[in-house]
């Protein structure tokens, strides 16, 4: 990457202070792109789901691994479950979606409770041996008393898809049945899933971000107190495709023993570690043991450092500095933090991270964990928080004493309670996915690139003011 003007700028910029110049090419078309990674994470898009609680969880990952993304599990799951969450995600279908059930004598209540789990937005009514008898959407509980059961509120003009249709057979199928979605089912006619002409469509532009036994892959984080290589151990037994290593201030000298210490156990899977913001950080994570680096301190939406302690850098020169150390060194930075559009994934793919990690954008979005709340407007949120709030330290800290606690949530710094709005045309991550990932396929043909590397070393990028940075800006009504 290089500056339009030649020189790098004296000061520190956010994505906000840049823009990328377009440059000759010779890409024909966006899909012409390849955005798979260099990292060793396997993503074939460059996307890492934060380690929030209020972000990732089963449903995230199963649903952004199938889209070639990692979902990186929090520290502050227990490693039993954590084990069990791998498990099942490496057990999902790589295009069916995962089937909301309840039978026919199950009521509308349950329904309307369990419908915003998923984004395909139906239960599937099955019998006793597993076989679909109806489907229940949103629309069949409006005005029905929520004691009702299921059988008779559920349409039983059922479409199905075999379990063995590719892709665009089974699009085809529900075009022509002029339908959304249909359960797919095997040769016994036993549910194996769902399938959405969406997601059909998805299949086909998407490739999954799959481990060497061809399943979704999935990380999970630990901490760097307590036993870190008796967690880490048991992360690799539990089959995680990526462990990182996480805490706020990751150039200290307790992260650069927790990282010899899982370097120690001869780890199978990448180690990401951080958070830093600088090349010395870079340098002494990555000769303590890490393959990839956090970068990101004070961007997030949930973050209050800045504000608070004043410490923190200026995102994009962050990563740019970063990336540029780790190169260096043969290694890889994550850009964590401060995307909220598009552009900014792309901004920090040309500035050399690998992967892009994004929390508070997905929290509001059907995939992530918590229920679906609505307000007095109507409006549907979910609730997010910081990982460094009270709320997040309370959970962390769980089995300590009451005093301990105490102590301990005097201090916090993060959001600990902020209503995160569904979008009500891209309720889902995979929308927002979508959305990304034609910005960053776009760019790259704007900067000539084929892939991440070409498009890290063919970027030019420019400063400009915060009146060139609203120009850019759509306008919803003419002025």
């Amino acid at each position: 990457m290089q500056f339009i003007t030649g020189a790098t700028p004296a000061q520190d910029l956010t994505y906000n202070d840049v823009f990328l110049a377009p440059a000759r090419s010779a890409v024909e078309s966006r899909l012409d792109v390849d955005l798979s990674s260099s990292d060793g994470t396997g993503t074939t898009i460059p996307i890492v789901v934060s380690n929030m609680t209020a972000v990732a969880g089963r449903r995230m990952a199963e649903t952004v691994a199938r889209r070639g993304a990692l979902t990186v599990l929090p520290q502050d799951i227990p490693i039993d479950v954590v084990t069990e969450v791998v498990s099942w995600v490496k057990q999902r279908h790589l295009v069916h979606d995962t089937a909301i059930t309840l039978g026919p004598a199950d009521t509308v209540g349950d329904a309307i409770h369990l419908l915003p789990k998923r984004a395909h937005g139906a239960v599937i009514v099955v019998d006793a041996g597993g076989r679909p008898v109806g489907v229940v959407t949103e629309a069949d509980t409006v005005g029905v008393d929520r004691f009702a059961q299921l059988r008779h509120v559920m349409s039983t003009e059922l479409h199905t898809v075999p379990a063995e249709a590719d892709p665009r057979t089974g699009f085809d199928r529900l075009s022509r049945g002029r339908r959304r979605l249909a359960p797919v089912v095997d040769a016994e006619g036993r549910l194996v899933g769902v399938l959405t002409r969406q997601g059909a469509l998805r299949a086909t532009l998407y490739r999954p971000a799959l481990d060497d036994k061809g399943r979704l892959r999935i990380a999970a984080a630990i901490g760097i107190n307590g036993d870190v290589a008796r967690k880490a151990a048991a992360l690799f037994d539990a089959g995680v495709d990526t462990l990182v290593v996480d805490t706020a201030h990751g150039h200290q000298e307790r992260m650069i023993r927790a990282l010899r210490a899982v370097r120690a156990l001869d780890p199978p899977v990448p180690v990401a570690a951080g958070n830093v913001v600088t090349a010395e950080g870079v340098r002494d994570l990555v000769e303590a043991g890490a393959d990839i680096v956090k970068v990101g301190v004070g961007p997030g939406a949930m973050c209050t450092t800045r504000m608070m302690t004043g410490v923190g850098r200026p995102q994009f020169s962050a990563v740019l500095d970063c990336a540029t150390a780790a190169a260096r060194l043969g290694r890889h930075v994550w850009a964590d933090g401060g995307v909220r559009h598009p552009r900014d994934v792309a901004l920090a793919l040309a500035a050399g991270a690998s992967n892009v990690m994004i929390g508070t954008w997905f929290a509001g979005t059907y995939e992530s964990p918590g229920d679906l709340y609505t307000d007095a407007d109507g409006r549907r949120y979910k609730e997010s928080f910081g990982m460094a709030s009270a709320r997040a330290v309370s959970a962390r800290t769980a089995e300590d004493s009451p005093y301990d606690q105490a102590r301990k949530a005097v201090f916090e710094e993060g959001i600990s309670s902020a209503r995160m709005y569904l979008d009500g045309t891209r309720p889902g991550v995979e929308d927002l996915i979508d959305e990304i990932v034609a910005g960053v396929r776009s760019a790259c043909t704007y900067a000539g690139a084929a892939d991440l590397a070409e498009f890290h070393a063919n970027a030019v990028v420019g400063v400009q003011s915060a009146a060139g940075y609203t120009e850019g800006m759509p306008l919803p009504t003419s002025w």
